[in-house]
């Protein structure tokens, strides 16, 4: 991995509906975030969740 891959992170393509799209763009807007900041915050909640978010790098 190069050191700007690590930086910007993994990207892929993600098709929504545009009614979730919507609904993701509104809830963004309330916590004032972007729509790729709300969706990695969802992913990342899910998998506290769910017991299966990665463990911190240790130092």
């Amino acid at each position: 991995m190069t050191d700007k891959q690590s930086v910007k992170g993994k990207g892929f393509l993600l098709r929504l509906d545009p009614e979730m799209m919507a609904e993701v763009e509104r809830w963004a807007a309330q916590e004032f975030r972007s729509v790729n900041g709300q969706i990695q915050w969802i992913i990342a909640d899910a998998l506290r969740r769910h017991k299966r978010a990665p463990k911190a790098p240790r130092e």
